[in-house]
């Protein structure tokens, strides 16, 4: 592995952490709802179609500002090459900063539509030739790399790389854990460090990814 893709894989743990820290954000504000596991959204769009249409009507809201997020990262990031990570990254940092604007003011349907957008989007940070790479803000993926993993060195196979899947998973476990405690403490603020994590990592990404030296 060079050092250039051990310093993308804590990269994208980072980014998974952000995900994760979102996600616990506006499932405890939502009341159950998810920003960034469409997975769960879809099992409520499912059960609220039969037993409750309001919460299959939020469910399934959220699901298409997702989609929404990922065909707008995925366009803007097209556009900058190398510099892709950073582009979107500033997508994000912007949304999250209007999504706080927006709960501070009581407008929080729209911040959650604009949370579950930017969380989209976020997937389109390693989006290369039409594929997703690396996938940030979905952890069920992430866990069957593992536990193939793990069944492969049972079994005597090679199966190098699900160290990096199960990172993944433990930094959006921390997100979310973080995310958990500080909007817990009545602390306005937490989407507003969102966006400034965002901006952080943008700026990272710029020394990271862009330039003529990819080692």
């Amino acid at each position: 592995m060079t050092r250039l893709e051990s310093r993308a894989r804590l990269f994208a743990c980072l980014l998974s952490a952000l995900a994760g820290f979102v996600d616990a954000i506006g499932f405890i504000r939502s009341g159950g709802f998810f920003v960034s596991f469409m997975s769960g959204n879809s099992t409520r769009l499912a059960v609220g179609g039969v037993r409750a249409i309001h919460d299959a009507l939020v469910a399934g809201g959220l699901i298409l500002c997702f989609l929404a997020g990922v065909v707008g990262g995925a366009l803007l990031g097209s556009r900058f090459d190398q510099r892709r990570p950073a582009a979107v990254l500033l997508l994000i940092a912007a949304l999250l900063a209007a999504a706080a604007l927006l709960e501070a003011h009581g407008a929080f349907i729209v911040a959650l539509a604009l949370l579950a957008f930017a969380m989209g989007a976020e997937n389109a940070i390693f989006e290369q030739g039409g594929e997703v790479r690396i996938g940030l803000t979905y952890m069920t993926g992430s866990l069957v790399r593992v536990g193939n993993g793990i069944a492969g060195m049972i079994l005597g196979r090679r199966s190098g790389g699900w160290a990096g899947y199960l990172l993944l998973w433990l930094g959006f476990m921390a997100g979310a854990v973080l995310g958990a405690l500080s909007y817990g403490s009545g602390n306005s603020a937490t989407l507003w460090a969102a966006s400034g994590a965002a901006l952080t990592l943008a700026i990272v990404s710029l020394r990271l990814f862009a330039g003529p030296s990819r080692e």
